[in-house]
C-alpha cells in the first residue's frame, strides 16, 4: 500500500487523495463537526470497499469523546474487477463516504452497551446488516445527499463488470433507487 499524505484539521484526519470528496460529504453532516473521525486506507477489506466503526479505544467513552474511523480500500475489488479509488467518479465516492457518515450518525446516538450489542448483531445476523445499511442510507438521504447516494447505487447496479451475485447483495441490503426517491418525496411533504 502506498504511503499517503493525510491532512488533519480540527478533529478529522483525511488522506489528501480524498480531501475534496470527504469535505463535501462532511459538509452535509454539521452534527459531526465536533466528532473525531479518521478516514484511513487499508490494503484490503473483506466483503466491502468502505466501513465505518467506532475506534475500539473509545467505545466506553461518553458519546462526546467517542472517536470513529472510516476504513477504505485503496482499490475497489469485487469479482476480479479492480478499480483504484482515484478512478471512481467523484460523486460516487462522495455518496459512499456519505453512507459511511450515516453509520457514524447512527453509532453516535447509541450508548456504549447498545453499540456493543449493535456490533454483535451486525456480525451474526443478515437481517441486522440489512437494517443497519438501510439506516445509514436513510441518514445520508435526510442529510440532502440523495443525488450522491443515487449515483453510488447506479454506479454499482449498472456496472457491467460486477457480478449479478454482488448486485443482488446490494439490492437486498441497501435502499433501492426507487425507495430513495420515495423517502425523498416523503421528506419533502413534511
Amino acid at each position: 500500500m502506498a504511503s499517503l499524505d493525510t491532512i488533519q484539521f480540527k478533529n478529522k484526519i483525511i488522506p489528501s487523495l480524498i480531501i475534496n470528496e470527504a469535505g463535501t460529504a462532511l459538509s452535509h453532516y454539521p452534527e459531526l463537526e465536533e466528532v473525531a473521525i479518521e478516514f484511513k486506507f487499508k490494503s484490503s477489506l473483506k466483503r466491502s470497499f468502505m466501513k465505518a466503526q467506532p475506534k475500539f479505544s473509545s467505545i466506553f467513552r461518553s458519546k462526546k469523546k467517542r472517536a470513529y474511523v472510516i476504513l477504505m480500500s485503496e482499490t475497489f475489488k469485487i469479482d476480479g474487477m479492480q478499480l483504484p479509488i482515484k478512478e471512481i467518479p467523484e460523486n460516487v465516492l462522495i455518496g459512499w463516504l456519505g453512507h459511511e457518515l450515516g453509520h457514524i450518525m447512527d453509532y453516535h446516538t447509541r450508548n456504549s452497551l447498545n453499540l456493543i450489542f449493535f456490533g454483535i448483531g451486525y456480525w451474526i445476523s443478515p437481517n441486522y446488516i440489512r437494517k443497519a445499511e438501510r439506516t445509514a442510507d436513510t441518514y445520508a438521504i435526510t442529510h440532502s445527499m440523495k443525488d450522491y447516494i443515487l449515483a453510488t447505487k447506479k454506479f454499482i447496479l449498472n456496472h457491467s463488470s460486477l457480478s449479478e451475485k454482488y448486485k443482488a447483495r446490494i439490492r437486498r441490503l441497501y435502499l433501492s433507487p426507487d425507495e430513495i426517491l420515495l423517502l425523498v418525496k416523503k421528506q419533502e411533504e413534511n
